[in-house]
């Protein structure tokens, strides 16, 4: 199975097969996409490690955008939205 068909799957069906994918073969866009299945999934940690992992192997990979917008989204504050 290659990355395009994982990329169409739901994130409980896709894992697995990204996790093997990547025992096998060690590609930024693997990680990457395992990391996008986790961010989907709520398991930010586990996706930010695999955009880590993606960007080690590929410095440009588009794990570091993936990456810059999960710390984006992590970073967020707004003082309206806490309680007073």
């Amino acid at each position: 199975m290659i990355l395009d068909d994982i990329k169409n799957m739901m994130p409980q069906e896709a894992i697995p097969l990204l996790d093997e994918y990547i025992s096998s073969h060690e590609e930024d866009e693997a990680y990457t996409l395992r990391g996008m299945k986790h961010w989907a999934l709520g398991k930010r940690a586990l996706a930010i490690k695999d955009y880590l992992s993606a960007i080690r192997i590929n410095p440009e990979s588009k794990a570091k955008q993936a990456l810059e917008s999960a710390n984006a989204i992590l970073d967020y504050y707004s003082k309206d939205l806490l309680n007073p």
